[in-house]
């Protein structure tokens, strides 16, 4: 395991969250505002070819698309940014669990909260697709449930923005087990897919 950087641009690191097959997420400060952020990160030199060009640059959508979305429900975007060989995005630093690991752990949940749960969710959802967004992941493992019960959506790593020119019919990006048919198929998707998916969570 490499040894995490003391800062990246101007967030000063304060330790390793977690790490995907891309990146590292941090925990950071931001000395400017005085706010405890969360960093993800991408390092360029360990992207391969062509592939390095698609992943920024869906890395850069990501920050787009969430930097236009202003909702309770999902996690905030505050920041872009490069700094050596790495590539960054700075986000509301979130307390909470993941929906996927009271599934591990076969905890239950109440009815009540069940609905509150998915409203929130489809309420997040509404709204990000209002502003032409469609997530394209949802699954257990981005939504985060926070200490008092409030639902925070996370992850527009692979989000389409219905402008956009990245992400063409052909390519299948997602999670197999709660994708949408026609996202399965790589046909073009809209907001219906991303309901979909959320009636596989709420299943």
């Amino acid at each position: 395991m490499s040894e995490a950087p003391l800062k990246l641009g101007k967030y000063e690191i304060l330790r390793e969250l977690g790490r995907g097959a891309m990146g590292i997420v941090y925990e950071a400060f931001d000395p400017s505002i005085e706010r405890t952020v969360a960093l993800k990160t991408i390092r360029r030199d360990q992207l391969e070819g062509e592939h390095a060009a698609e992943v920024i640059t869906r890395f850069q959508r990501e920050a787009k698309a969430a930097g236009r979305l202003n909702h309770p429900n999902i996690v905030a975007v505050y920041d872009f940014g490069d700094d050596g060989d790495s590539t960054f995005i700075a986000m509301e630093f979130v307390i909470g669990r993941e929906l996927k690991s009271f599934f591990a752990q076969n905890e239950r949940f109440e009815m009540k909260d069940v609905v509150r749960i998915m409203s929130e969710l489809l309420d997040a959802l509404d709204y990000s697709h209002n502003f032409g967004v469609v997530h394209r992941d949802i699954k257990p493992a981005n939504i985060i449930i926070r200490p008092n019960g409030q639902v925070k959506v996370a992850d527009f790593g692979i989000a389409r923005i219905e402008s956009s020119q990245y992400t063409q019919a052909g390519s299948v990006l997602g999670t197999t087990a709660y994708m949408s048919p026609e996202q399965f198929m790589g046909q073009t998707v809209d907001r219906r897919s991303d309901i979909f998916s959320a009636g596989v969570v709420l299943y």
